[in-house]
């Protein structure tokens, strides 16, 4: 016996809860003048009940009713009721069963009890005591079928929390690429319509696009997989694997094919400027919302309707703190099954790993960009690190140049000219040897600085077709440290197509480098360093513009000169060289003060036409 647990009572339930919708009572008995009063006596009792002469009988009614309990009696015409009870347990095991019959057998009763009949009645019995009977029997088997379903609820909540933890620790534990990304959605989704899951009949997923403007359908798992998908699960659930098994065995099936639903899904596409799509309002206002034949608290879309053949869904948010992700959309498009508020919670409890999982791998690959440009700027330093030095030296040399002129040119053309007056008059020899000595290494001097002057036309050309913007893409990898150090922002505007130039590359890239050095000098505050391409009637206009200081008026004319120098714009030699090599090029170079302040480098260049001949 089992002892009552203080403080519990037994609860009964009421006629209209012993019995499921559909469920009847039979009473099995060849004597009319039993059945009849007793059907009417229960059903006076709010009981359905119908009414069976024999065993032939009894067996056509479990073809076509809802039988939850037998009152059968021992003695039938056509079978023995003890000989039937063995089948009705077999073939029937949701169905009580209670055995009447006139005689008052111990041994009898046993064995009905242990062939699987729940209670044993001996006639002559009371009506009320019968309906105790019957009451306390289907009490017992509501109550068992209740506990069945809360112990598979149980299980199926503890094989979902199962997943969704070791979801956890597969995306804290590594990084998510697009490849597992994708497969940890699919491994959701099948969550989503797993027996063991959420038992819904589809789920999509549609996930905004990199610049937000579009959501995008991307995954899908459908009634047609339904099946394997509950045949997958419950062999993983078998052999307890963990979850990157799981990945594998998923990825093996149909679940990763081409299926119709993905094909279904992958026709969506709405823009987030449709503010009213169901949609769009459930991503940007971060709730779910539920359709039901068409209608919902928002307007519902025909086309999202006629999409996914079938009017009734859940819709529900994927989002992270920062920025809304996209939706999972789920249905009982096979069964047609009401959706509840317990459905809805569990789906959004998948939802949100969803989303951890779409956070996590756009985590990964913004690090993954960001190590890729690092990687680019040290191959493109080591590769020009000789460039960088050689364009270090023109700057030194051009400084030195300039101070050199600036102190000796004067003195020596003074000297000079003297010297070469002396030598005409004067007639003694010895004293004319020494003047003309003077003559020739004042003349000596004055070519060595010409030679100064003119070392930057000492270029060799070789000129091919090639597109601009790869070469300053690269002079700006090459100068981002020194971006960086003076917190100089980079504003790129070069529409396409990319403009092909029948040029020297490293002329150009030389070009380029002296013009962002330039602007950098001359923003050693910060600022913006704003390059722009233009396309000009076959010439393509590249300006380099800063918000520096500028260079004054009086003085721009000759910030081109050899060998002029101003702390902004550096030594003057580098600005030669950019004028020489735009010549060469045949080219135009202009540079300009910019009204709101900082200046403006303009480097005109020709196009190669397509279809044209390179020189």
């Amino acid at each position: 016996m089992l002892e009552a647990i203080p403080g519990l009572r037994h609860i009964s339930l009421t006629p209209d809860k012993l019995l499921a919708r559909d469920e009847v009572i039979v009473i099995v008995d060849d004597d009319a003048s039993i059945r009849e009063p007793l059907r009417v006596f229960l059903e006076s009792h709010g009981l359905a009940v119908v009414e069976a002469g024999n065993g032939a009988q009894l067996r056509n009614l479990f073809g076509s009713t809802k039988i939850a309990l037998v009152l059968l009696d021992i003695g039938l015409p056509d079978i023995d009721g003890v000989s039937l009870l063995p089948e009705i347990v077999n073939d029937h095991p949701g169905v009580a069963i209670v055995m009447l019959t006139g005689m008052a057998d111990l041994e009898v009763a046993l064995d009905c009890i242990r062939k699987g009949a729940d209670d044993y009645l001996s006639k002559p019995i009371q009506f009320d005591e019968i309906f105790l009977v019957v009451r306390k029997v289907l009490e017992r088997r509501r109550l068992i079928a209740e506990n069945l379903k809360y112990q598979e609820d149980l299980e199926n909540a503890h094989f979902r929390i199962q997943l969704l933890h070791q979801l956890s620790l597969k995306m804290n534990s590594v990084y998510l690429s697009t490849v597992e990304l994708d497969e940890i959605l699919q491994a959701i989704l099948v969550g989503i319509t797993a027996e063991e899951g959420l038992r819904f009949n589809r789920a999509f997923l549609a996930i905004f696009n990199e610049a937000g403007n579009l959501l995008q359908g991307r995954l899908a798992i459908g009634s047609e997989c339904r099946e394997e998908a509950a045949r997958i699960w419950a062999e993983l659930r078998e052999k307890k694997l963990d979850f990157l098994e799981i990945v594998q065995n998923i990825k093996k099936s149909c679940l990763n094919g081409d299926t119709k639903v993905t094909r279904l899904i992958k026709g969506l596409q709405v823009p987030v400027t449709d503010s009213e799509h169901i949609l769009i309002k459930s991503a940007l206002e971060k709730r779910a919302i539920l359709v039901q034949n068409g209608l919902a608290d928002v307007p519902v879309s025909r086309e999202l309707i006629e999409l996914l053949h079938e009017d009734t869904f859940i819709v529900v948010p994927l989002f992270s703190p920062s920025k809304s992700l996209g939706v999972i959309i789920a249905d009982h498009f096979v069964t047609h099954q009401p959706i509840t508020k317990d459905h809805i919670k569990s789906l959004e409890i998948f939802a949100n790993q969803a989303s951890l999982a779409i956070e996590h791998s756009r985590l990964y690959t913004e690090m993954q960009d960001k190590i890729g440009e690092l990687e680019n700027v040290t191959k493109e330093l080591e590769k020009n690190k000789d460039l960088l030095v050689e364009s270090a030296s023109y700057s030194a040399l051009g400084e030195m140049s300039a101070q050199l002129v600036h102190v000796l040119r004067n003195p020596i053309t003074s000297i000079g000219g003297a010297a070469r007056i002396l030598a005409k008059k004067i007639t003694d020899v010895k004293s004319l040897e020494f003047v003309n000595m003077i003559v020739n290494e004042t003349t000596r001097l004055e070519c060595t600085l010409k030679d100064l002057f003119d070392f930057v036309r000492q270029m060799q050309v070789d000129k091919k077709s090639e597109p601009l913007y790869p070469l300053i893409r690269k002079t700006l990898l090459l100068l981002q440290p020194s971006l960086v150090r003076h917190s100089i922002k980079v504003d790129l505007d070069m529409p396409q197509p990319d403009p092909v130039i029948e040029m020297d590359e490293q002329l150009i890239h030389k070009m380029m480098i002296h013009l962002s050095r330039n602007a950098i000098d001359a923003m050693p505050e910060g600022g913006t360093l704003a390059i722009k391409v233009r396309h000009q009637n076959g010439w393509a206009v590249v300006s380099f513009a800063d918000t520096g200081v500028g260079i004054v008026e009086a003085i721009q004319k000759r910030a081109t000169d050899p060998f002029f120098t101003t702390k902004t714009y550096g030594t003057g030699l580098g600005l030669t060289l950019v004028e020489k090599i735009v010549a060469i090029h045949g080219g135009s170079f202009s540079l300009n003060q910019k009204p709101d302040g900082g200046m403006e480098a303009c480097v005109s260049l020709p196009e190669k036409m397509p279809g044209s001949q390179g020189i």
